[in-house]
């Protein structure tokens, strides 16, 4: 059986009392919401923090609520509630869509929007118990000095996970960071970066609050996601799509992001730009798909081959398009 190692919980009273907590204990503590993430690393030893500081419980994160027109979703609303949300689901069917095929029911009564968005990398060689890792000598990720995917590199090729990250990243929105100097505000896609090990821009003592959402204004959006069974397993492929189509037809805006194709969200500009002043028709569907596909490099690191997951790179998208051409 696997135990959890001896650690302290602590119950910040409010977000200023949590963002002081995590910089005095620095490097010794993690923050906790669902943990559905988080208790199984623990529990492989993947992390060892002395301290917990729970968030679950701050009203700070807990809600969602329009501002100028923008939809503010707190970090601390769980899957389960963004799922059902009635508003998000009319305007942002990506995003609810997403949250829903996260793990299974349970997990996502637990599992919270800002905890996916923040979601540790993962790789076949990193996701083992302890004694596993130990045996084949560790990864670079933790307690190693090689990546095992590709041994004659200098960096971890850990992967994304995340269901959210490409949809946030899709819908252009922006998420909000509080730390001890501050708040601050960015990009959805500046809070990634394309390494497997330290794969958030935000900083340690920094507390993921709010994602914000521009305003819909007809945007049509969707996210398809593969894996091996049809609930529980995460991502081997994640495809978020969205569309601004004119009343005349003619595509304004468009958004393709992959996932759990690279250690973060790959944004596929050039698919993005062959659809601006251009019609749904299936010449051009054709020639983003095509374009899409180009950038997608999956790595032996995770569930099925990577040539498979490769060809359905093109089949995800095709399917996540014509979905928003109908």
């Amino acid at each position: 059986m696997l135990r959890l190692p001896p650690f302290e919980y602590l119950a910040p009273k409010s977000l200023g009392d949590a963002v002081k907590l995590l910089s005095e204990r620095a490097s010794d503590a993690m923050l906790v919401a669902g943990g559905t993430d988080l208790f199984p690393n623990m529990k492989r030893r993947q992390f060892e923090p002395k301290y917990l500081i729970g968030l679950s419980h701050l009203r700070e994160l807990c809600g969602i609520k329009r501002d100028n027109g923008n939809l503010v979703i707190g970090a601390g609303i769980t899957l389960t509630q963004l799922s059902n949300h009635l508003t998000t689901q009319l305007n942002y069917p990506a995003l609810t869509t997403a949250a829903s095929l996260v793990s299974s029911p349970q997990l996502r009564n637990a599992g919270t929007i800002g905890g996916n968005l923040c979601l540790d990398t993962r790789c076949n060689y990193y996701d083992q118990t302890y004694f596993w890792r130990k045996a084949i000598g560790f990864c670079m990720k933790k307690d190693g000095d090689i990546c095992l995917v590709a041994p004659g590199g200098n960096r971890c090729w850990a992967i994304s996970s995340t269901d959210c990250a490409p949809v946030a990243v899709a819908l252009d929105a922006r998420v909000r960071l509080v730390g001890p100097n501050g708040a601050r505000e960015i990009p959805a896609s500046a809070l990634y970066r394309d390494d497997g090990m330290n794969y958030l821009a935000k900083a340690r003592d920094e507390i993921l609050t709010e994602i914000v959402l521009p305003p819909a204004d007809g945007l049509r959006s969707t996210y398809l996601k593969l894996r091996r069974r049809g609930s529980i397993d995460f991502p081997i492929l994640g495809v978020a799509a969205a569309l601004r189509v004119a009343p005349n037809g003619i595509v304004e805006h468009a958004r393709i992001v992959l996932g759990a194709i690279a250690s973060h969200p790959v944004q596929a500009i050039d698919a993005e730009k062959i659809f601006i002043g251009q019609k749904l028709t299936p010449d051009v569907i054709d020639a983003a798909t095509e374009a899409a596909y180009k950038p997608a490099k999956p790595m032996d690191n995770a569930d099925a081959s990577y040539a498979w997951r490769k060809k359905m790179v093109r089949v995800y998208v095709a399917r996540a398009l014509e979905k928003l051409g109908q």
